[in-house]
């Protein structure tokens, strides 16, 4: 079992939950992670770079002047790359940089990640993050005493909009449900955090019920 702290308001440890690895698939998957961070970042990309080669660019395809006696240097046609005005010589085209990664393989991936926080002692749950209203000023300094204000992702278990409004603004945080998290996400984040009834949606298995 791994001991996960339990942080009050004031930066003390006031306690601490089990955390069964076996919840999590029982060990890090080293291999999977990787592929799932690749995956992550390339479905980012865009691929619309596009620019003309040759046979885009608009011009007459004879050559220019013979090749011998002009006393010049040798030319083909005006769209060659060496012109100005002619094609590219490896012009760029649209590409599609996606990578799939079946739904089992993206949960698993997500919870090595967890239990990987969990190893290295950057996970924590977090008392007290309950809000009025948004006060970002509040979120700072609870994440300061929890030692997570130099980045922190905070799981939740359900929306609260008052809390995401009260740390959308701070640098290297980010506020996700506990349910939408991903490899990519937890593994970035300098700790993790969550709130006591993320940490028993986690503990009881609820992280899997949506549908991705």
């Amino acid at each position: 079992m791994i001991e996960i702290p339990i942080i009050d308001a004031a930066g003390k440890q006031v306690g601490s939950e089990r955390l069964d690895p076996d919840l999590l698939g029982g060990r890090v998957r080293y291999s999977l992670l990787k592929q799932a961070i690749v995956a992550y970042r390339a479905n980012l990309r865009v691929g619309t770079v596009q620019t003309k080669s040759r046979a885009d660019v608009h011009g007459a395809s004879r050559k220019l002047y013979r090749q011998k006696g002009t006393g010049r240097a040798r030319a083909g046609n005006l769209r060659t790359p060496v012109r100005v005005g002619g094609g590219h010589a490896f012009a760029k085209k649209n590409r599609d940089f996606s990578q799939k990664l079946n739904r089992k393989s993206r949960r698993l991936a997500r919870d090595s990640a967890i239990l990987a926080k969990a190893l290295s002692g950057s996970a924590k749950i977090l008392k007290d993050m309950t809000f009025d209203k948004p006060q970002t000023k509040k979120m700072v300094s609870l994440l300061a005493a929890a030692d997570s204000g130099r980045g922190a992702l905070v799981a939740l278990s359900s929306p609260n909009d008052n809390l995401t409004k009260s740390g959308r603004n701070i640098p290297k945080v980010d506020i996700k449900l506990i349910v939408d998290l991903n490899a990519y996400d937890v593994l970035k984040a300098r700790s993790l955090v969550f709130t006591p009834e993320s940490f028993a949606a986690l503990s009881s298995g609820l992280t899997t019920t949506k549908s991705e």
